[in-house]
């Protein structure tokens, strides 16, 4: 194919985005794993075949298709040019809202499915990819079918929704095997926790762009619903990530202090949340601040003793943190802390925690009204004297000229 490269792109970003993906040869029978089971399970394997004349006899060039079926799984596809055999490409299914309990309900009931298959639909769409904004597909695809089609004005695109399939052949959840209820239980479940273990790890590496991506398509879709009313069960997601979050730092070599203090505001902020739109954005906010929490905090590498200094320091800038201080609070000799601490960190105890107050320093400067003398406080250095001295010598600029450059760039 003249247009590898961007193929193989294409398929990187789609396995990023946790989307399924297959070629289909337009000659084939369509395989009864594109749909990831569901209509094999449940008896409906007529559908199959439907989908396979459509994709011989109605799917034309130079045109991607967006379909929706019964179960609300949409899907999207195109022939791809320049193959030995005629070549369908097909993405899906995936989902682009979460289902409650009384939406899947409905679900059931409005394409005459029996009640006795909710169990194994619930467990299903844990298993289907969520994506949050179409609008993000939708672009990449079109960007891809300008490339090998020469132009957004070569191709067209078509949304297409399915009739409703015939369920009288339809297969309860109890006609099914206990093989089969077990083995798709198993499945769904590796996945899932595929996911969570590659998102904690992520966040333990303090990769919040990575962390983000996981978390837009694929750990809301693969979280159990819990409640009947949606921001109750958006909630009960966000304590699930709260937990997830926490272990994930814990990973990540920081310590229970700093992971605590942030659990906490974040288990109070919770609780307060009213919207799913305020969900949204505390959802985001926790990834950010736990993995900027591990790129800060993280004492991966340290021995044991450094990292008790290390937190001793970042608990209380305001304490009595001289090498003596530390090194008598440890039951340490206050030499051999001095060269262990240098050894592992690159600079002396007394710069470390120098560094920290300034950059505690900054934090206040930008974020609250203070006076300079009170920030030094704050900071640990008494003397406002002292902590402008050690402020420029760091910084460069005094700390009312930083605090002017940073309200009043330009200036």
């Amino acid at each position: 194919m003249f247009y590898q490269a961007e193929f193989d792109f294409l398929q990187h970003v789609l396995s990023n985005m946790h989307l399924h993906y297959s070629m289909i040869l337009a000659g084939s029978a369509i395989d009864w794993g594109t749909d990831l089971h569901l209509r094999e399970l449940l008896g409906l394997t007529q559908d199959y075949e439907m989908l396979t004349t459509f994709a011989r006899q109605h799917m034309k060039s130079n045109t991607i298709y967006h379909f929706t079926d019964p179960f609300l799984c949409h899907y999207s596809c195109l022939r791809l040019p320049d193959t030995e055999e005629d070549t369908i490409f097909l993405i899906g299914p995936y989902v682009t809202e979460l289902l409650s309990k009384p939406d899947l309900m409905q679900l059931i009931e409005h394409n005459a499915l029996p009640p006795q298959v909710f169990p194994f639909c619930e467990k299903y769409f844990y298993n289907v990819p969520y994506l949050a904004d179409h609008n993000s597909l939708t672009v990449i695809l079109n960007t891809f079918a300008s490339k090998i089609w020469g132009g957004m004005e070569n191709f067209s695109v078509e949304f297409v929704s399915n009739t409703m399939t015939d369920t009288s052949s339809v297969r309860t959840h109890e006609n099914l095997s206990e093989q089969e209820n077990t083995l798709f239980e198993m499945q769904a479940l590796e996945h899932r926790y595929a996911i969570e273990n590659e998102f904690m790890q992520a966040v333990s590496q303090g990769l919040s762009h990575k962390a983000r991506m996981l978390i837009a398509n694929s750990i809301p879709a693969h979280t159990q619903t819990r409640a009947l009313d949606s921001i109750s069960n958006t909630k009960y997601y966000l304590i699930v990530l709260n937990t997830l979050l926490r272990k994930a730092a814990e990973q990540g070599s920081v310590h229970p202090l700093h992971i605590d203090q942030l659990s906490t505001d974040f288990a109070y902020k919770i609780d307060r949340c009213n919207s799913i739109e305020s969900a949204n954005k505390l959802l985001q906010e926790m990834i950010h601040k736990y993995c900027l929490l591990v790129k800060n905090h993280s004492m991966k590498g340290y021995s044991l003793l450094v990292q008790k200094v290390i937190t001793r320091i970042d608990s209380d800038l305001t304490a009595d943190l001289s090498l003596n201080a530390v090194a008598a609070l440890l039951n340490i000799n206050a030499s051999y802390l001095s060269n262990l601490f240098k050894k592992e960190t690159g600079s002396t105890l007394t710069e470390y925690v120098n560094r920290r107050r300034i950059e505690h320093g900054i934090l206040l400067l930008n974020s609250t009204t203070l006076q300079v003398q009170t920030i030094a406080q704050y900071c640990g250095i008494p003397d406002v004297n002292y902590f402008t001295k050690l402020f420029k010598r760091y910084i460069g600029k005094t700390p009312k000229d930083y605090r002017e450059s940073v309200h009043h760039p330009g200036r």
